[in-house]
Order: C-alpha cells, then structure tokens, then sequence
C-alpha cells in the first residue's frame, strides 16, 4: 500500500515512520512519499528517515521505502492513503496568529480563539484544493487529517469527500493513556466517555472494565496533581466540574490569566518554535544519518518539554522538569493514526476518539457538524459511538464555537469579509464586533494568505 504524507518535511513524520516500522501486519504500507512544498526539508527528513529505518534494520519486514516530492499530484496519485499535516503560512504565520490578537488583549494561540480562525481561514482553501486532487488521483484512499484547526479543516474537506476525511488529535485518548497508568491499570481495557469538539471537549467517565475510576481519581490528591490537567486547571476546578477537561480549555475557563501569561512571556510559543526550527532545519543540511536522527530527537524532546509552560507558570520555551523526551501529542498521533490504516485495510476493528461527521450522535449540533467522539473503525469505515448528550454548559459552549467555525468555512470558500467579521466577533474568546473586526484586520494586514481569500470577495 502507498501512504502520501503532505507537510512531509514536518516534526511528525519520523514518529509516523517509527509507527510502521513497528507494523508487521498484512498488507502493510510499502511505499511513503513524503510531499512538501520546501525541497530543503523533504531531504532532511528523508535523512531521518533513513537512519530510523538502518537502526530497525533488524526488524522482521522491510522498511517502507521513502520517496520525496515537491509535487503534490506525484505524492497523491494511487495513494491508499493520505496523511495531511501542513501550516499554510509556515511558523511566521503563526506568529502574526498570536501577535495580532495579543495585541489587542486577546488570546493569541494556534487553534484555540482567533488565532485559530485566522489560521482556518488561509488553509480552508488550500486543503479543499487537495480534497479535489485526492478526488481525481486517488478517490479509494482515506484522508487522515492532522492540520489545525482539525475540526474546521475536516468538516470543510468532507464537502468533497464525504466520509473518508476524519481528523486526529491525540489529546483526548492521551489523557486515557495517562489516567490508566497513574492508577495502575491495563489501558486496553479502559473505555472512554468523551464528548465535544477540537481542543473543545470533556472526558466524562473513564471505565475500566464497566467500573467508572474517574471518581477514585478526583478524590486523590496526589494522583490528581499528578496529571497535566491536574497542574493546569488546578485540582479543586477539576473536582467542581466532575469531569477532566481538554486542556485547551484552560483558554476558555481561565481566559485572563492565559492572556496575562502569554503577554508577560518574553515570547510567543510560535516565537520560540520559529526559533528552534530555524536552527534545526540549518543544521540537519550538514547532518546525515544517526547524526540527522539524533538532531531531531534533541529537538522534540525540548518541544515536549516545554509545552504550556507559560500555562504552568513558566516562560514559554522553558524546559519542564519531567516533560522532556517523547512528545506525547506527536507520538499519539502516530499510534492512532497507524490504528486507523489497520482496522481500514486488514479489518482489525479499534475504537477510539477521532473528528468525524456527527449525525446524529450530538442532538445540539447538526447532522453535518464535525464532533470529536468515540468511534468503532473497521474495514466499513468510521462509526461514532452511542453516547449520552453534553451538559447543558458544554453545549452552549459547543454550539457557540461550532457555529464560528461554520462561518469561517464560508468565509474561507466564499471570500466573503462580511462572514469572516461575523466568525471574529461571535466568537467567545473575543466577546467584541469592534474588537472582532480590528482582529480581521489586522490579520488581513499582515498574514498575505488571508488577505489573499478576500481578493474579490465581498
């Protein structure tokens, strides 16, 4: 089988290679055809590649062979499937994200605010463009989508291909993994009763065999304080909710003092990854094989370290101590990502939490809504799970935040200013049309991609 990764000169793309390397099943992926539009990057990655694949050199198969492309219809065609993971924009897109908005005392962050819509509103075109050429190239393969804002950019590609477009974000079934290892517990037999959206969402029980430990949790201080939601929302909000949010919440629940800390920060997280990035990508030119892949280790491991530590109470880009080595968001994705190609392709049934079309799974959203839920996936696609309705506040909050991605899709396929001002300002994070219009504004000013969907547009 052929896998097609877009953005393969990405941070991810060695874990993704480190899972199939892992893989021993049948049919397996033979061929990976990493595409980027940066020729620079596809070659150190490919080096990392290679050396990941001489250190597994005594692996029981073959190593997928790596092929690199510049052009995306040369990746694309005939692929089974196809991983899409690109910044449109690059880093310095994501720095005008967080620099606009904190500018003007609002969250500046990737996904989460109007960072993330800025940051929709420049890649919708471009992932509905390469929903067409999978259309036309490879119209069997299923598209595995981890661009952000992932909710937003699967529901716009599933105009185009239906079903077989869903998103992965590994936070939610990481929060599983964890809370089973900190009680002791087998995290294959742990089910997970999770309902929201992208970087939106709530784990409501945590069953071990049929055995809800979520209570057990809450009460114990010391296991509680252990987790990362634990440190970031503090464990008496924890107890007054009765559930373990995403942490992207934090955003929502502690808005002033997220905003306090990233302005009080020497830099943004973007600032520092641009930094970190700049420096990788300029060494890894003169590196080759174990010397490429131990750059890269180096790297992710001071980016896992040092993740929401301006939300811990530390300086963005500090390293945490107990943080440092896998990244656990990367590697996820790349766990649940191979998952879902085995139970597709060899029938080996999973379930897990995945973006999907909601239908009628979530009763205050509607049908065509991208939710993020438990899923059964097999060999006859994705299947959201049976589950009880959100609360009445996770709903409102759902519903709110939903209806602002649905207008920046149509801000995004119709050029219209007038619905991506109206996305700004309804949304909660920004609790201001004037504030919501500068924001437009200012990101139009600054970001050319985003300036480019206005071109023509009313």
């Amino acid at each position: 089988m052929k896998l097609a990764i877009l953005g393969g000169g990405g941070f991810r793309v060695p874990y993704v290679y480190q899972a199939l390397l892992r893989d021993h099943g049948s049919p397996r992926i033979e061929e990976v055809w990493l595409q980027d539009s940066d020729a620079g990057r596809l070659d150190g990655m490919a080096a990392v590649l290679a050396a990941l694949a001489d250190e597994d050199a005594g692996g029981a198969g073959a190593a997928p062979k790596v092929f690199t492309s510049t052009e995306l219809d040369k990746a694309l065609e005939g692929a089974d499937f196809v991983f899409a993971a690109i910044r449109v924009g690059g880093l310095a897109g994501r720095v005008c994200d967080e620099r606009v908005a904190l500018d003007l005392d609002v969250l500046g962050q990737e996904t989460t605010g109007p960072g993330g819509l800025a940051y929709g509103l420049r890649t919708i075109p471009v992932m509905l463009d390469i929903a067409r050429r999978v259309k036309a190239l490879a119209p069997d393969a299923y598209v595995i989508n981890f661009t952000n804002p992932a909710g937003m950019i699967t529901e716009a590609m599933q105009s185009v291909l239906g079903d077989r477009v869903l998103g992965i974000c590994d936070t939610p079934s990481g929060l599983g993994t964890r809370v089973a290892a900190a009680l002791g517990l087998d995290p294959s037999r742990v089910q997970l009763d999770y309902v929201g959206l992208n970087h939106l969402g709530w784990m409501r029980r945590i069953l071990h065999d049929g055995v809800d430990v979520l209570p057990r949790l809450l009460a114990d201080d010391d296991l509680l304080g252990s987790l990362e939601e634990g440190v970031v929302f503090g464990r008496d909000w924890l107890r007054d909710l009765g559930v373990i949010p995403n942490e992207y919440l934090y955003y929502y629940y502690f808005n002033r003092e997220a905003v306090r800390a990233t302005l009080d920060a020497p830099q943004t997280r973007g600032e520092f990854l641009a930094k970190q990035q700049a420096a990788f990508y300029e060494r890894i030119a003169a590196a080759s094989g174990g010397a490429a892949m131990e750059l890269w280790r180096e790297t992710v491991a001071s980016r896992s370290a040092s993740y929401m530590a301006e939300m811990k109470g530390a300086d963005t880009g500090t390293e945490l101590a107990g943080h440092a080595g896998v990244d656990p968001v990367d590697e996820g994705y790349a766990g649940v990502a191979l998952s879902v190609m085995a139970a597709i392709s060899r029938n080996e049934p999973a379930t897990m939490i995945l973006n999907v079309r909601n239908g009628t799974t979530v009763r205050a959203l509607p049908e065509d809504a991208v939710v993020e839920v438990p899923v059964l996936v097999d060999a006859g696609g994705v299947h959201p799970l049976t589950l009880a309705q959100p609360d009445l506040h996770q709903a409102g909050l759902m519903q709110q935040v939903k209806a602002v991605e649905r207008l920046t899709i149509s801000a995004a396929r119709t050029g219209s200013r007038a619905e991506a001002a109206k996305a700004f300002g309804l949304h909660p994070l920004v609790d201001s049309v004037s504030v919501g219009r500068r924001l437009l504004d200012g990101y139009a000013a600054r970001i050319p991609e985003v300036a480019a969907v206005f071109a023509g547009g009313t």
